[in-house]
């Protein structure tokens, strides 16, 4: 019902409960109320990296405000690293229940019988849109538009080789970024908040920085040159500042971009009735300030899993307040779906729970409780009081936070009780974890462009990958013709498929004959034409790459034409008839498109 025919007709004296209000109209007035969500998640950010939490090197005023005008959990966890986090966001369950063991190569996907925060809102008539980092699967029905996301506009993988106008995709389909990633990312989300401000909608911005490599704009790198640092980091290995300045250069652009889509939510009228989130996904990428704690990204320790978090929600969630309790982020989907009354469409049991009564500040008894981090078979546990990590040692949090002195011995009553949950914990959730018999799926007509990144093949023979981290990898030494790279795939939709390689190869080298097969389907075709650009990053790096993360390059469609697949699984497989030069070419990705 329009607001204005409602004023009109209670003017009148007439009473609304009194009207017949046929059922469309009555879900108008429920979208009315119910507030618009916009969740921001930042990519390998320590607790420690924001000035709200006591860090005086930088300066975060946007994100600090959403603690100074919402609500600050003082005790939030989530994963030690990237894929794991994310899933359990998105499920409100941990994350070996979805299947997701890793970071690359198939094991950051998200099972497919698990539904998402996505799924939740868009069944209950939200707009639903990410842009960003997704890194729970690339491949439909892995990727985010079959997952609740009806826009999306990022990348898929766990981190990207470029940060300056790299190539993206928009819901399948390949496209080139403009600018730096962070803001280019933020342009595209407040596009979509300006085009649904007429609808409830729900927007995530899962940002991938300051994940290395450390690129970010001079105009907030300037800063950090030459800054002596004023609070150190605390690990068993030294700090390197020239690592730490690019981080807390790309922390002050990330919280200017956040402020971008604060002051967009003013502009529309929008931030009264709008619920905004942040947090990261896991601790810090380097030993850097992070309030003592023990650990960085990767460790089950205080220091790996504790992520800063704060969400506003103005005239609902107090100004200023700061919440002791724990939590984490299997937390947000019940907490998100509860303070707007939605309908959480998984069937499966979650193992967050709401937070809505410490938010509105109407709890009564809040219940100590357990929360759980796993990372590659390593298992710690958190109550209010007490963590109990891997060595199952035990700390006192409150009096040593941190974790410097085991009272596993002191206090045997509660190690015993903790380290019984953990084994129950795991004998649970753990078994079947790592089921690598995952292909890769290929050809629905729903979303009929499948990519298969170099991420996902194998190498064999001489081939190697360009780093040493697959994600945004492209194969290289391809010099023979018993060398070979397969995808282990599944065809969905037998068909006529087009065949397209993103290849380099040197003018020298042209001319090599190469094949495409799968189940006995084979389709040929030749290099014939040049292409052989720089490798692209290094001038925009802040700190020389040690982590394993390649370079990247432009490369170019090689069209091979059209191919039947059948139904069913195998091996699809590049390798070359003829050799011709010293390479065949450099291979970053196959694209396949179900033809109509």
């Amino acid at each position: 019902m329009n607001i204005n025919r409602r004023n009109f007709l209670t003017g009148l004296g007439v009473s609304i409960a009194s009207l017949s209000i046929p059922p469309w109209i009555k879900a108008a007035e429920s979208d009315i109320k119910r507030p618009n969500i916009v969740v921001i998640l930042s990519d390998d950010q320590g607790w420690g990296d924001l000035s709200i939490n006591g860090n005086i090197n930088l300066a975060t005023p946007n994100i600090d405000s959403l603690s100074r005008d919402g609500a600050l959990f003082e005790r939030f966890y989530v994963c030690p690293v990237c894929s794991p986090t994310r899933a359990e966001f998105l499920t409100g369950r941990y994350h070996p229940r979805g299947g997701v063991y890793g970071v690359s190569t198939g094991g950051e996907r998200l099972n497919l019988d698990e539904k998402t925060i996505a799924d939740s809102f868009k069944a209950a008539g939200y707009a639903t849109g990410a842009f960003g980092k997704w890194h729970n699967g690339t491949q439909y029905p892995y990727h985010p538009n079959a997952r609740g996301f009806e826009e999306f506009y990022g990348f898929c993988s766990g981190h990207w080789g470029s940060y300056f106008a790299p190539p993206l995709e928009h819901n399948g389909k390949l496209t080139r970024g403009t600018g730096y990633i962070i803001d280019d990312l933020t342009d595209h989300a407040i596009k979509f908040i300006k085009a649904k401000k007429d609808r409830p909608f729900f927007c995530y911005v899962p940002y991938n920085s300051p994940h290395s490599p450390m690129q970010v704009p001079d105009r907030f790198y300037k800063k950090f040159a030459d800054l002596e640092l004023k609070m150190l980091g605390k690990g068993p290995k030294p700090e390197d500042v020239t690592f730490t300045r690019a981080a807390l250069a790309m922390c002050e652009n990330i919280d200017w971009n956040v402020g971008r889509i604060l002051q967009k939510l003013n502009e529309l009228k929008l931030a009264d009735n709008t619920i905004v989130i942040y947090f990261s996904d896991n601790g810090p990428n380097s030993v850097r300030w992070n309030g003592g704690m023990k650990g960085i990204k990767g460790s089950t320790d205080e220091g790996g899993v504790r992520s800063p978090f704060t969400i506003r929600w103005p005239g609902h969630i107090k100004a200023g307040v700061r919440i002791p309790q724990i939590a984490g982020a299997i937390d947000l989907l019940p907490t998100l779906a509860e303070l707007t009354g939605i309908q959480v469409v998984s069937q499966k049991p979650l193992d967050g729970i709401s937070l809505k009564p410490l938010l509105l500040g109407n709890k009564t008894d809040w219940p100590d409780r357990m929360i759980f981090s796993h990372w590659a078979g390593r298992v710690s546990v958190r109550t209010q009081r007490y963590r109990l990590d891997n060595g199952n040692r035990l700390f006192d949090m409150q009096s040593d936070p941190e974790q410097e002195k085991d009272i596993s011995a002191e206090e045997k009553d509660v190690a015993d009780r903790l380290s019984k949950a953990v084994a129950k914990w795991k004998e649970e959730v753990l078994p079947g974890l790592e089921n690598k018999d995952r292909p890769y799926t290929v050809g629905y007509p729903d979303f009929p462009i499948t990519q298969l990144p170099a991420r996902d093949g194998i190498p064999h023979g001489n081939i190697e990958r360009s780093g040493r981290a697959p994600n945004c990898s492209f194969f290289q030494n391809w010099i023979s013709t018993n060398d070979s790279i397969t995808w282990d795939v599944e065809v969905e939709t037998p068909g006529k498929y087009e065949a397209v390689i993103y290849y380099t190869c040197p003018k020298a080298d042209t001319g090599s004959t190469i094949e495409m097969s799968l189940n006995g389907s084979r389709i040929q075709g030749v290099v014939s034409e040049a292409n052989d650009p720089p490798l692209l990053g290094a001038e925009h790096d802040r700190f020389p790459r040690k982590y394993g993360e390649s370079y990247v390059k432009d490369f170019k469609p090689l069209r091979l034409g059209v191919i039947e697949f059948r139904q069913g699984r195998g091996l699809l497989t590049l390798q070359a008839l003829k050799v011709t030069g010293k390479t065949v070419m450099d291979v970053r990705s196959i694209l396949l498109t179900l033809m109509k």
